[in-house]
C-alpha cells in the first residue's frame, strides 16, 4: 500500500463528488476485483454515507459465493447499504461482453432508485479508458468511439479515469483480498487481448506514457464529440420535426448539412425510432449516406431490428424490412 497512491485515488473521489450534498447517498459498484475494491473503501474514508453494489452475473460456477463474500468484507469495512443483485445475462447479438455490462446497468440504476441514492461510482480506470479508445480505433466507429467512457452519465460517475490502474491497486491495503476475475484473463475477449498484448507491445516499441496519451485523446475527442453531438440534436429536431412527411428525412434538407452533422442526425433519427444504438456501425451510416449524397437507384439498407431504409420520392423512409424477393427498387421523382 502507497501513501501517495492513497492521496491520489481519494482526491479523485473529493473533486468527482464536489457537487453532491454531503448527506447523499453513494453508491459504489464493486465487482470484488482489486480496481472496485480500492474505489469503495476509498470512498468509504471520503464519504460520510457509502454504499455498494455486487452485480452476480452467474457466469462462472460459485459465482453467488463470490459475490457474498465481497459483499460482506465491503459491510465490515462499514459500507452501508450492501446489496449483492444476481442478473441475467442474455446474448443480444452484441457479444457476451455487452449483454453482461448492458444487464449490469440496469441492475445499477435500479438498485440506486431503491435506496434513493443519486450517484453510482464506477471502477474504470485510466488503462480502462485508453483500452477502450484502442478497441474504438480497431473498429473504425470515428469520434464517438475514439471519445471513450464518459466521466459521467446519468447517476453513473467514473471518478478514477484520470488515475493509472497501479496507483488504483497501490492504494488498496494489503491484507484485503481481492477476486482475480478468470474472465479477465480470458483470450476470447477482445479487451483482455489489447490489455495483454497491445499495450504492453506499444509502451514498449513507442515509449512509456501511451496509456496516458491514449485516455488524454478520449477527452479531446470527447469534447469535439459532444460539440457535434449538440448542434445535431438541435438541428436534427428540427429537421426531423419539420419534416413534410412525418418520420421521414428529407434528402434535400440533409444534403447541404456537413458529413459529421448530417450523419450524426441519421444515427439520431434511426435510434429515436426504435433502432438499437448498439448494434448500429458506421458502415450502416456510410451506406444511409450514400442514400443522400451518392444516388444512383440503390436498393434498401438493412438496419438492425428488423429495419430498412429507403429513398423514395426524395425521401428517406425506414419501414419493415421488405423480403428481398419481392423487393423492387424506389423511383426517384
Amino acid at each position: 500500500m502507497s501513501t501517495d497512491a492513497i492521496v491520489d485515488v481519494r482526491r479523485a473521489i473529493r473533486e468527482e463528488l464536489a457537487d453532491v450534498d454531503a448527506a447523499e447517498l453513494v453508491l459504489v459498484a464493486c465487482s470484488g476485483g482489486p480496481d472496485s475494491m480500492a474505489l469503495a473503501l476509498a470512498t468509504r474514508r471520503e464519504w460520510e454515507r457509502v454504499g455498494a453494489v455486487v452485480v452476480d452475473h452467474g457466469l462462472q460456477d460459485g459465482s453467488r459465493e463470490v459475490a457474498d463474500r465481497t459483499a460482506e468484507l465491503l459491510r465490515t469495512h462499514g459500507l452501508d447499504p450492501v446489496q449483492v443483485v444476481s442478473v441475467t445475462v442474455v446474448e443480444n447479438g452484441d457479444g457476451m461482453e455487452a449483454a453482461a455490462r448492458d444487464a449490469r446497468y440496469r441492475a445499477l440504476f435500479h438498485a440506486a432508485a431503491e435506496v434513493d441514492a443519486g450517484v453510482v461510482l464506477l471502477g474504470q480506470t485510466l488503462d480502462d479508458q485508453a483500452e477502450t479508445v484502442l478497441l474504438g480505433l480497431a473498429r473504425g466507429s470515428g469520434t464517438r468511439s475514439l471519445a471513450g467512457m464518459p466521466r459521467r452519465r446519468g447517476i453513473f460517475r467514473r471518478p478514477l479515469l484520470d488515475v493509472p490502474r497501479t496507483t488504483v491497486h497501490a492504494s488498496l491495503p494489503a491484507d484485503v483480498p481481492v477476486v482475480d476475475d478468470a474472465h479477465n484473463h480470458d483470450h476470447r475477449f477482445a479487451r483482455v487481448r489489447v490489455r495483454e498484448h497491445v499495450l504492453p507491445v506499444l509502451e514498449r516499441e513507442l515509449g512509456p506514457g501511451i496509456a496516458a496519451a491514449l485516455a488524454r485523446t478520449a477527452h479531446l475527442a470527447r469534447a469535439d464529440s459532444q460539440a457535434l453531438a449538440e448542434l445535431a440534436d438541435e438541428m436534427g429536431h428540427d429537421l426531423i420535426m419539420g419534416a413534410s412527411v412525418p418520420g421521414d428525412l428529407d434528402v434535400q434538407e440533409l444534403l447541404p448539412l456537413t458529413p459529421a452533422i448530417r450523419s450524426r442526425i441519421m444515427r439520431m433519427w434511426l435510434t429515436e425510432a426504435g433502432v438499437p444504438a448498439g448494434r448500429l456501425s458506421a458502415e450502416h451510416i456510410t451506406r444511409l449516406d450514400a442514400l443522400v449524397v451518392n444516388w444512383k437507384g440503390q436498393g434498401a439498407v438493412a438496419l438492425p431490428g428488423g429495419v430498412e431504409v429507403v429513398r423514395d420520392c426524395g425521401r428517406l423512409i425506414l419501414r419493415p424490412l421488405v423480403d428481398v424477393r419481392s423487393h423492387h427498387l424506389p423511383k426517384e421523382n
